[in-house]
């Protein structure tokens, strides 16, 4: 386990910091959430309707999201602090690229919302993300060799911008082979960074069809795209309370422009 890890995990894994095996997959109505349409405002190629305020017992999660630990972001723990308030986030997965320094850095300083630590991972079939984890994971190793190690830290197996040709996503092979073997708990159906909706469409279609939850992130690399697209959602205690509240999501969620990104240059 990271060194760190042990006395992190209750205040980086949500309330009472409980780790618990998870479900397989489940929930439904992803395909509903993925409606876009077009919506105003520089960089805006199209926006979900808006879902409303959130209630008490409910939070706002945006579950993907880069620090400068990513080595192809530039948001700081501070910068994303002040966008977290700004932006009124009340859960955030920092998800870097094969490094979990950047999640750590966010729970030490107390960025003002409950950190999910997480890591996107390139495998060879493709990027995956682990959710609720201890220890980074090496990247270029065979998918099922990630998916055993987010299994043994009983972490979330997360499909990001899965049928996003411009990344290097699983693509819809890598999608059923995870799902086949049932090691698929949930798929981004909205990445804020995705300037085509037919993408994230396709997603929302693939876990509506294979009854897997759907989840959204902004998959911000800069401060101003933090909070780009967010799950309004139950609030929920650990990585298998985060699966079973997860089908009574809401999916907010806006293309926006990412400051010095290209397709096909990370992700």
């Amino acid at each position: 386990m990271d060194r760190r890890a042990g006395r992190r995990q209750g205040r980086a894994l949500g309330p009472g910091g409980t780790r618990r095996r998870d479900p397989g997959p489940g929930g439904r109505g992803a395909g509903e959430r993925a409606d876009q349409r077009q919506g105003p405002g520089r960089g805006v190629t199209w926006r979900l309707p808006d879902p409303g305020p959130v209630p008490p017992g409910r939070v706002r999660v945006d579950c993907h999201v880069h620090t400068v630990h990513s080595g192809d972001a530039v948001s700081t723990v501070e910068q994303i602090a002040k966008r977290v308030a700004a932006e009124r986030i009340d859960v955030l997965c920092v998800t870097d690229h094969h490094s979990l320094d950047g999640a750590w850095e966010a729970v030490e300083r107390d960025i003002g919302a409950r950190v999910v630590v997480g890591e996107e991972i390139r495998t060879r079939a493709g990027e995956v993300i682990g959710l609720f984890l201890a220890e980074r994971i090496p990247y270029v190793l065979p998918l099922p060799e990630v998916v055993r190690r987010i299994r043994d830290q009983r972490g979330v197996i997360y499909a990001p911008h899965p049928l996003d040709p411009n990344r290097t996503s699983l693509g819809a092979e890598g999608l059923r082979e995870l799902h086949e073997h049932g090691a698929l708990d949930v798929v981004e159906v909205c990445n804020a960074k995705i300037s085509d909706p037919e993408h994230n469409a396709a997603a929302a279609n693939f876990a509506a069809r294979n009854d897997i939850p759907a989840a959204a992130g902004s998959d911000a690399h800069d401060p101003q795209g933090i909070g780009a697209a967010y799950l309004h959602m139950p609030d929920f205690d650990g990585p298998t309370d985060f699966l079973r509240k997860l089908p009574e999501a809401r999916i907010w969620g806006e293309h926006r422009d990412h400051v010095g990104w290209q397709p096909g240059r990370g992700s």
